[in-house]
């Protein structure tokens, strides 16, 4: 506990982002006032900050293992608000990447889709480049978008030459195939930024708790696709 809670302090106070994010809190609420999460979900920038500004340890580690720094939207709203300067926002992602290094997320189920972020946006952006593809919309897997959709889904290559889109092509143009030797500078960025590493961190935390709630496979293992399945329809419910 102690480690744990001396690592987060380390972590708070060496990241430029909380360094510029927190300019002594006067709890006067505007943050909260102006964030459209506020609205719908139970969270309140005013209060983090204060724990955050506390050095309360304890309660600071509540907040990495709890579902409240997950809604937060980074819209950078209570920045442009706050009289005293300070940027919730930017508290919240310190935040957020030292519940991802320490393991915290797997605490919650909002932090648990870490995991589902990971293997779905994560490897899209280091397969093919793209966080965001038509080839990514099963028409098995999102029925709401109808017929339309499965029949664009399905002639995919000549429609998208009609609106001049150059899909999985080589050479310029809309949703074109990222050349290799771009896709090599790119995963370099990856790696050099500690994406990678956090990747990885995100990985073995889901596959202990995979273990501890029991999702393991005939040999024992972590059954990580069952991992996957077991987030995407997890309910707010404590684990």
């Amino acid at each position: 506990m102690q480690h744990i809670e001396t690592l987060i302090k380390e972590k708070l106070n060496s990241d430029i982002r909380f360094v510029e994010g927190l300019n002594a809190c006067m709890n006067c609420g505007i943050c909260t006032a102006i964030c459209p999460a506020a609205e719908f979900y139970d969270y309140d920038p005013r209060t983090m900050l204060t724990i955050v500004q506390s050095g309360n340890l304890q309660k600071i580690r509540e907040l990495l293992e709890s579902d409240t720094i997950w809604y937060c939207g980074q819209c950078m709203s209570c920045k442009t608000r706050c009289p005293r300067h300070n940027c919730p926002g930017l508290v919240i992602s310190v935040l957020r990447k030292i519940s991802q290094e320490t393991g915290a997320f797997t605490q919650s189920r909002m932090g648990r889709q870490q995991y589902l972020l990971r293997k779905g946006l994560g490897n899209a952006l280091l397969n093919i480049g793209y966080s965001l593809h038509p080839s990514f919309i099963k028409p098995a897997d999102h029925p709401e978008q109808g017929p339309v959709w499965q029949w664009i889904f399905e002639n995919a290559s000549e429609i998208y030459k009609t609106v001049g889109a150059n899909l999985d092509e080589e050479g310029p143009g809309v949703l074109r195939k990222i050349d290799k030797e771009a896709m090599t500078e790119f995963r370099a960025i990856f790696e050099e930024t500690g994406c990678l590493e956090l990747f990885r961190l995100i990985d073995q935390y889901s596959s202990i708790k995979a273990l501890e709630l029991g999702i393991t496979n005939e040999a024992n293992q972590p059954d990580m696709d069952q991992y996957l399945h077991f987030i995407e329809n997890e309910q707010e419910t404590s684990y």
